[in-house]
């Protein structure tokens, strides 16, 4: 996942520019203000709204719609996967023919786009239905083996307002798809965001800051130490950053001298505010300080990313100055507060079902987690209701 922040006005070669080597002319300044002030805007909503979702998301009933938990042995890990993944597509890009390379990509995004961006828009096209809606309920279930040994692969529950976001988001696919444009990237990128806050959840804040510290060192490393990450985000046609061109003022719509932002710089910290917004209701206390604090401290380091950008006229890795920020914002506020042992004590995954047996193997049967739990919880009861009714049972 691409995490730098690249500003390439003033001629330098960005994809859809001229492929002759012709210089293009200067970004204005009113321009400069706008790409940036643009990035950093759709950077803060799917963090603010994914955040939100992600609290909905611990307490949810929809098996689709579960977390994905990272532990501290995948936040230990994941650079090292990160690295290998970024330098296997420069290997790829230097070795092979970029324009088949891309067509591969953009058919795999293609469909994981609209995938994401169903999920993105489903709740607000949910409010424009109208009661008499006909809506039918459908299950998509997808198993392996018989009998004891059969196993669940896939279970998709969705209704026909589902299939009516599918629909609409194919739209935007196909617009992608067909033209590669700028718009159609973003709306793709913002969905992948929103999508990463929402559903993948750090279990604690030390694995937060072990994610984090692992992807500092990465993001610098591969930034200032080599051009294989710039060089990836510029031949990577895919949605899997943000851009903005700072000539649109100039050329509309049409405009390509582009800025950028990898969705790294989204998602990680990200998933952290998330955390910390999952925390501060934790506290009980009806209170954001945390989710506040690190959100202002997001708004600062990004900031401060686009102004060292461009000051000195060359790529960041923004993971530089989110990492400090958003981490010691926040546990400097656990130490005035006097609150530091809670905030590393906090257990995310404490917050889903807490009340729920534990499963130590995959059941047998269908349904979500939550009809699972209810049902497991009938039968606990069922089974102390007989231990009662006979004791010599015991």
């Amino acid at each position: 996942m691409d995490s730098a922040l690249s500003d390439p006005h003033n001629g330098s070669a960005e994809s859809g520019g001229p492929a002759n080597g012709t210089a293009r002319p200067p970004s204005t300044p009113e321009g400069i203000a706008l790409a940036y002030g643009s990035l950093l805007l759709m950077a803060l909503l799917p963090i603010f709204f994914g955040a939100l979702r992600s609290v909905r998301c611990a307490r949810g009933k929809n098996a689709s719609d579960m977390p994905e938990t990272i532990t501290s042995r995948d936040a230990a890990r994941f650079p090292i996967i990160a690295s290998c993944t970024l330098l296997g597509l420069y290997l790829f890009f230097k070795i092979f023919s970029q324009e088949y390379i891309n067509l591969l990509l953009s058919m795999y995004f293609f469909v994981l786009g609209i995938l994401a961006l169903s999920h993105t828009i489903s709740p607000f096209m949910n409010k424009f239905f109208p009661a008499s809606f006909p809506n039918r309920q459908f299950q998509l279930l997808f198993t392996q083996g018989s009998g004891e040994n059969k196993e669940e692969i896939v279970n998709y529950e969705f209704d026909t307002k589902d299939l009516v976001c599918l629909g609409l988001s194919s739209i935007v696919g196909v617009w992608y798809l067909l033209r590669k444009h700028w718009i159609a990237n973003n709306l793709f990128g913002l969905a992948f965001s929103l999508n990463g806050v929402e559903l993948l959840h750090l279990n604690n804040v030390s694995t937060g800051c072990i994610l984090l510290g692992g992807l500092f060192i990465y993001d610098v490393f591969w930034v200032f130490g080599t051009n294989v990450m710039v060089t990836v985000a510029k031949s990577f046609e895919a949605p899997i950053k943000l851009v903005f061109p700072q000539d649109l003022l100039e050329k509309g719509l049409e405009a390509d001298n582009f800025a950028m932002l990898g969705l790294g710089d989204i998602v990680i910290p990200g998933i952290f505010i998330a955390l910390l917004l999952r925390f501060d209701i934790s506290l009980k206390k009806n209170t954001h300080t945390y989710f506040y604090t690190s959100f202002a401290a997001y708004i600062f380091g990004l900031g401060l990313t686009i102004f060292i950008m461009h000051i000195f006229k060359h790529a960041q890795p923004a993971l530089l100055y989110l990492v400090p920020a958003c981490i010691g914002f926040p546990v400097l506020v656990a130490l005035v507060k006097g609150e530091v042992t809670e905030m590393f004590s906090y257990e995310s995954s404490a917050e889903i079902l807490p009340h729920t047996p534990r499963l130590t193997h995959f059941p047998t049967v269908s349904g979500s987690p939550a009809s699972l739990a209810d049902s497991m919880q009938q039968k606990l009861a069922g089974s102390r209701r007989r231990r009662q009714q006979n004791p010599s049972a015991m």
